[in-house]
């Protein structure tokens, strides 16, 4: 049988190298994970304790379409504790992940064709999600001096459908402030696109709060998920918050596509909804990380960095070392026994000088990986 042209999509090269990590592992070796973007704790205790319980006590069949009531309320009311933001939870669309919430995203905003915005370096998958739903995306080349994000002077004679933005950004962490975000907003409505904001590293901020594209305006979409802050990567539950009038829009979709995000998925969500303080206690892991890294990749040979303000990653121009960031991530991996992602995930035209590193293991991980790293580019000179 013949293939799409719509599945000619590339690798996901982070999942690559975590295959070759397994398999350095599975040979004996102890690998130092720098290069996925998961939280090494699980799923908060009181999660947990609510999908026992479920277990036990509930048949976890289907839920309506557009998630649970109460979690559905309950996200509601994190915008309203988090940003000041009075949000209708009916606007709320709980979804498979964040990955759900791109696909419902996508199809109920472009038809086949229309291009959309994308930063460079951003987030693989929108690139590759949007070649298989018959789209068309368009790398914005992010520039330094802007701290790698999109500006609306990046937007002029792109004939765009739709922007895509992140903040805080995965690769680099940076943020995009009131203003800036502001502005993209007006720069996008005034060409007639979509706005869609993926905040998906909210909670994860360092020196100041990351902006939510809700304080600006509610003709937008938003997407979340409780991989990364709620340390819920596995579980596969997200969410959307939509215009009104796009909720029976997304609703069809979701019955067709899903039928329903996982029952038991969304049973951990609502408790994990109040464990911040918990989750918080993660987040200065993180911080000590960030700090670790900051001060020991450029002792390492890693000094062209751009700071990060949330997530949890570093993206380095790694130039003077290779132009080759996948050869180099393998020899990393081979030589130093850490496990880092190439650049070319994330920017496929200058991601071969570009690699990223995570921090959101242990202290004790992050502190041995930058020893290794150190010793590693002393011995290749």
């Amino acid at each position: 049988m013949r293939n799409s042209s719509r599945s000619n999509v590339d690798p996901f090269i982070v999942m690559d190298v975590m295959e070759s990590a397994r398999q350095a592992e599975e040979s004996g070796r102890q690998i130092i994970h720098m290069e996925v973007g998961q939280p090494s704790t699980g799923a908060p205790q009181a999660a947990r304790n609510a999908v026992a319980d479920a277990l036990e006590n509930n048949s976890l069949g289907y839920t309506v379409a557009l998630g649970l009531p109460a979690l559905r309320q309950r996200i509601a009311k994190l915008y309203g504790e988090w940003y000041d933001v009075d949000l209708n939870p009916e606007r709320v669309v709980v979804t498979p992940g964040s990955s759900g919430a791109f696909l419902l995203s996508f199809t109920a905003l472009f038809d086949s064709g229309d291009r959309v915005g994308i930063g460079a370096p951003g987030y693989p998958s929108y690139r590759q999600i949007l070649k298989a739903l018959g789209l068309t995306p368009v790398d914005i080349e992010t520039a330094a001096e802007n701290r790698l994000q999109p500006v609306p002077t990046d937007l002029s004679g792109l004939d765009l459908a739709g922007l895509m933005v992140a903040s805080p950004n995965n690769p680099t962490g940076t943020m995009l402030d009131h203003a800036a975000m502001g502005d993209l907003i007006a720069a996008t409505q005034d060409q007639g696109a979509a706005f869609i904001s993926d905040e998906i590293y909210h909670g994860l901020e360092y020196e100041a709060k990351a902006v939510t594209a809700l304080e600006l305006t509610d003709d937008c979409y938003v997407i979340n998920s409780f991989s990364k802050f709620f340390s819920m990567t596995g579980w596969r539950a997200g969410w959307m918050v939509v215009p009104e009038d796009h909720v029976r829009v997304i609703e069809r979709l979701a019955q067709n596509m899903f039928i329903c995000a996982p029952h038991v998925s969304q049973v951990a969500a609502l408790a994990a909804l109040d464990c911040q303080d918990e989750m918080r206690e993660n987040l200065a892991v993180y911080a000590r990380n960030r700090q670790l890294m900051m001060e020991g990749l450029p002792k390492a040979g890693f000094d062209k960095i751009a700071p990060p303000d949330g997530a949890f990653y570093i993206y380095a121009d790694v130039s003077n070392l290779t132009t080759d960031s996948r050869r180099l991530a393998a020899e990393i991996l081979d030589g130093a026994g850490v496990a880092v992602t190439p650049g070319l995930d994330f920017d496929p035209l200058r991601g071969a000088t570009t690699l990223r590193f995570s921090y959101a293991r242990s202290t004790e991980d992050i502190t041995e990986g930058l020893s290794r790293l150190t010793a590693f580019i002393a011995a290749r000179g």
